[in-house]
């Protein structure tokens, strides 16, 4: 039987697979959107729609679970991004990590530091939960926190087709389902309304090369047979 095989293999291994998905979740919630191949951006789409729903439901369960499917990284200010770059190793170590070697988890000013790194995950379940949340109760809906955005662009080098995948706003409202029918449904339709309660007419193949249905060669016999 053909065990474990869901999902786009994306010509890479597990372990490496998994460390492009991680990527490309924290680097949604830092951004609010990446520019991607199409069969990425569907890959990742089901599991940072999974990692939102645990920050919406919340609880300590639901971090723990989000942690060990996504890991954290730190998110440098986009204001402060200069005066990181400019700073030595070891400044940079106190701006991530405090003393105990603990990671910060906001961005806030500390003694000596005008500030520190922000956690994706600190991020995950204090904005983006809580945001999509108030979303959800305000249209009574749930899911669809992600879109992607097909583009007419090419990658450079094979020609791969290039989606955007971002994160939804907090005031959109979920599509409404469609009840016009598209032109390939109303041709089904009819199709289906012409040979509705009709019987299929079984056909049968000659030595010469000629189809005829089975009532007609049930009528032929029958009439040969009369003439004998």
């Amino acid at each position: 039987m053909r065990h474990c095989v869901r999902g786009r293999k994306l010509n890479r291994t597990m372990s490496h697979r998994e460390a492009l998905r991680r990527n490309l979740v924290q680097s949604l919630i830092e951004h609010g959107e990446v520019r991607t191949t199409i069969p990425k951006a569907k890959e990742v789409k089901a599991f940072a729609e999974r990692l939102i729903s645990l920050a919406v439901t919340g609880g300590l369960a639901a971090r723990q679970r989000a942690e060990a499917l996504l890991q954290d990284r730190a998110i440098i200010p986009k204001e402060s991004r200069a005066d990181y770059d400019r700073m030595s190793d070891a400044k940079r170590d106190k701006t991530l990590r405090s003393r105990s070697g603990r990671r910060y988890r906001a961005n806030q000013p500390r003694p000596g530091l005008k500030f520190t790194a922000e956690s994706v995950l600190h991020r995950l379940f204090a904005d983006l939960g809580p945001r999509m949340k108030r979303r959800n109760e305000a249209h009574h809906s749930g899911g669809g926190y992600t879109r992607i955005i097909k583009l007419a662009d090419r990658r450079l080098g094979d020609a791969g087709r290039i989606a955007i995948l971002q994160l939804v706003a907090e005031d959109e409202k979920p599509r409404e389902k469609s009840t016009t029918k598209t032109e390939r449904k109303r041709r089904a339709r009819v199709k289906y309304s012409v040979y509705a309660g009709k019987p299929r007419a079984l056909t049968t193949r000659r030595r010469g090369g000629k189809v005829a249905t089975k009532a007609a060669a049930a009528d032929q016999t029958g009439g040969e047979a009369e003439k004998a």
